[in-house]
């Protein structure tokens, strides 16, 4: 059984910063890729960042320059670093593990960037 809890997210003024983290417990061995998500109100869920096993990133265009993902591998967490937030990063962001092609979710964190 695989678990993912999110903690981290929160109100902040445009141009702030806030830092998500995750941190993953149980059969994770062997994973792909562990990354972000978001989902806005009335919005499909998108990438944020990810970052695969062999270290290397991806990040939407929206939040290049702006977010960084790191990765613990010896306390199994993963951290999003997000700085110059801007009203339209305001959503729910969910942490992802992607193992052997099956994923698995958190349950969200909120975060809203008030203008």
């Amino acid at each position: 059984q695989v678990q993912l809890v999110e903690s981290g997210g929160g109100l902040v003024q445009t141009g702030g910063s806030l830092r998500l983290s995750c941190a993953a417990s149980g059969s994770t061995f062997g994973f792909n890729a562990m990354g972000w998500y978001r989902q806005a109100p009335g919005k499909q869920r998108e990438l944020v960042a990810t970052m695969r096993n062999t270290g290397m990133s991806n990040y939407a265009d929206s939040v290049k320059g702006r977010f960084t993902i790191s990765r613990n591998n010896a306390k199994n967490t993963v951290d999003l670093q997000m700085n110059s937030l801007k009203p339209e990063d305001t959503a729910v962001y969910y942490c992802n593990l992607d193992i052997f092609g099956r994923a698995y979710w958190g349950k969200g964190t909120l975060v809203t960037v008030s203008s």
